[in-house]
């Protein structure tokens, strides 16, 4: 009768409602005016019945959407959020007029759009060092613009000379400074047809060093012979070049010097038999005296030594001095360990 009957009476600790024992099983657990904690666990505690009006609104720890990027924050974080959110809106720092502009977009604003921003001329890496809002350099740019086709002249200039520098660094870097010289001598049949046509038509080599910091060499080639040689023969000759370390150096130059003509045969077939000539320099020979800075690699009128007959077009066709249509010309130097130490 006490515990178990379920038509038993029975009232509410909570709301002070008779009930009977089977409902009242059925009103536990939802007495409007029981004592709950916050199911957030703030911490708070309250009745039943206004539990779902603090959830909503007061509970510290209810979950709200940020009104600007709309994502999900706990109540008491939102704040610290704004500080941070790439959606709040915000006003130009130089006072633009622009506002609400979103924090994630200000970068893009002050660079793109912000009539107030300051901005560095266009110009700038011709010299100009002006800088005013983006609104007035219009105006500066059609105030300057003679002084600033005499920067971009200038820079035109410097550059053209910075270009020239780095090439003669790079030709003085891919030159050889061993004192040997292999030239390739490519399309030779149509070229000695060029020579032939053209009359004492002279081919130059590549230039080399005798050592690193030594004489600057050249080869030059008649392909159709020269002088005594003309016609019939493969003329080979070898100047001095005015180089960078002339002043260091001794003169006249009087190191002995190779030609070769390199046979193409293959050494597993038969034996290669290279054309081969040397000469040692007369120091009393003008082209062996210490080159004036006027010379260079196309002044034709001064010859350099060599052989007008180095080898006869006949004997260039007996074996493979010439295959695939290319030939090879060796030019070395001897110069004493010595010198190179």
């Amino acid at each position: 009768m006490q515990h178990d009957c379920p038509k038993r009476k029975v009232r509410c600790e909570f709301c002070g409602s008779d009930f009977t024992g089977e409902a009242y099983e059925d009103h536990q657990g939802s007495c409007p005016q029981e004592s709950v904690y916050c199911e957030n666990k703030c911490g708070a505690r309250m009745m039943r019945r206004v539990l779902s009006q603090h959830s909503l609104a007061e509970c510290p720890k209810r979950t709200q959407p940020c009104p600007y990027c709309n994502k999900e924050f706990v109540f008491d974080t939102i704040q610290s959020h704004q500080y941070q959110c790439p959606r709040y809106p915000i006003t130009c720092p130089n006072q633009c007029g622009m506002a609400n502009i979103a924090r994630e977009d200000l970068n893009g604003h002050l660079k793109d759009s912000c009539s107030s921003a300051l901005v560095l001329c266009p110009f700038k890496d011709s010299g100009c060092k002006h800088r005013c809002p983006k609104i007035s350099m219009s105006r500066h740019l059609e105030e300057n613009m003679r002084s600033h086709l005499s920067m971009m002249s200038s820079l035109v200039s410097r550059q053209r000379q910075e270009i020239q520098d780095l090439k003669k660094q790079v030709e003085e870097l891919s030159v050889s400074s061993e004192g040997v010289l292999i030239w390739k001598i490519s399309d030779y049949s149509r070229k000695v047809q060029e020579a032939k046509v053209r009359g004492n038509f002279e081919s130059f080599s590549p230039v080399f060093y005798t050592h690193r910091y030594g004489y600057k060499l050249q080869v030059s080639a008649f392909l159709n012979g020269n002088g005594s040689g003309e016609g019939s023969y493969l003329s080979v000759y070898i100047r001095v070049l005015p180089g960078e370390y002339d002043n260091l150096l001794e003169w006249p130059f009087s190191y002995r010097v190779t030609f070769t003509l390199l046979d193409q045969s293959d050494p597993s077939l038969s034996k290669p038999q290279n054309i081969t000539e040397t000469f040692n320099p007369d120091p009393n020979w003008k082209n062996f005296q210490k080159p004036s800075g006027s010379r260079n690699s196309l002044d034709e009128s001064t010859l350099g030594f060599g052989y007008p007959k180095f080898i006869s077009h006949e004997d260039i066709r007996k074996r493979n001095y010439v295959r695939d249509n290319s030939i090879f010309l060796r030019a070395s130097v001897e110069i004493p360990q010595k010198i190179i130490a």
